[in-house]
């Protein structure tokens, strides 16, 4: 997959502006992404636990998307974090690495602001190998991300994929009603 593939597989469920996280974003295939969809004014947490990744990311990052103020942080996503109201958060390739998906997103719902988007790029199975521990099939995750609070979950697109046979992006969604419950 290339940068226009990222982007398709995202594009329906990012809107320009806004504040986003971009959590065990690597290197920044996808963040780069996001960069491209937001567009300047925007701002990004790319989050990381490699250092090397995130430095590599911005050395992109800066050639590519020089208006987009994109904040790095070498950090375990699955951990509590301190980070201001959010309007989206992108998990691409990224919660397969998770024993408890559930867990994570239940957290990061509180980091999104009522109405907030929730946008996971995954492989469509439930059967892992080591490369990709625990990887979430679309069915799974539509379960998952109503257990955990979300709503409108929808799927975005889907490609296929040499690795794992297919991977699919969804959005789903904070409730816009709901009252922020979190101590920030």
């Amino acid at each position: 997959m290339d940068h226009n593939d990222h982007v398709a597989l995202i594009r329906s469920g990012v809107e320009p502006g806004g504040v986003w996280a971009d959590l065990g974003s690597g290197t920044g295939a996808f963040t780069l992404a996001l960069a491209d969809l937001l567009g300047p004014g925007s701002v990004i947490y790319s989050i990381d636990r490699d250092p090397r990744s995130l430095r590599e990311q911005e050395r992109r990052m800066r050639a590519d998307f020089p208006d987009v103020d994109v904040r790095y942080r070498v950090a375990d996503f699955s951990q509590p974090l301190n980070l201001p109201v959010l309007d989206g958060v992108l998990l691409a390739n990224s919660l397969h690495f998770q024993p408890d998906a559930e867990a994570v997103v239940r957290q990061l719902r509180n980091a999104l602001r009522p109405g907030g988007r929730l946008i996971i790029v995954e492989y469509d199975t439930d059967h892992g190998n080591r490369w990709v521990p625990w990887p979430i099939s679309y069915s799974v995750w539509r379960a998952i991300a109503d257990r955990a609070g979300y709503v409108d979950t929808r799927q975005l697109s889907s490609r296929p994929s040499r690795f794992l046979g297919a991977i699919y992006s969804a959005l789903s969604r904070r409730p816009a009603a709901e009252a922020d419950t979190s101590a920030r």
